[in-house]
């Protein structure tokens, strides 16, 4: 699957997006490491602690299956700027994957791409812990 093919994955996500507070629907296709992509999307709820991102859910939805070895991730919005992981997602993703490729587009398709150390500089994972 190429980089844009993971990005056209993610943007199907969007109109699966639960956004009746902020009206921003994201959409998220994480790639394992033996090409399965995992999509996600993000579900917002009145108790505003209770939201998740579409990045975790992907991700929760892989781990849930098993798998804990990521390759790239496509975070998509349709927004002119481009649609970046929060701070949590980042730290999240970096627990499985410190050396993830992450795909970030606007809403004309167009993207960059990022490894999540870049966007993360001092992440942590469980090496960390002793």
């Amino acid at each position: 699957m190429t980089d844009q093919e993971l990005v056209e994955k993610a943007f199907t996500m969007l109109e699966k997006a639960y956004v009746p507070y902020s009206r921003f629907p994201v959409g998220a296709a994480l790639e394992g490491a033996d090409g399965t992509v995992y999509t996600g999307c993000n579900v917002e709820n009145s108790a505003f602690g209770s939201c998740i991102c579409a990045e975790r859910t992907a991700l929760v939805k892989a781990v849930s299956e098993g798998c804990r070895s990521f390759r790239r991730l496509a975070v998509v919005g349709n927004s002119t700027d481009y649609c970046w992981p929060c701070g949590s997602c980042r730290q999240m993703l970096y627990e499985f994957a410190p050396d993830l490729e992450v795909l970030v587009a606007n809403k004309d398709h167009q993207f960059v791409k990022y490894t999540l150390r870049q966007l993360l500089p001092c992440g942590f994972g469980p090496e960390a812990m002793g």
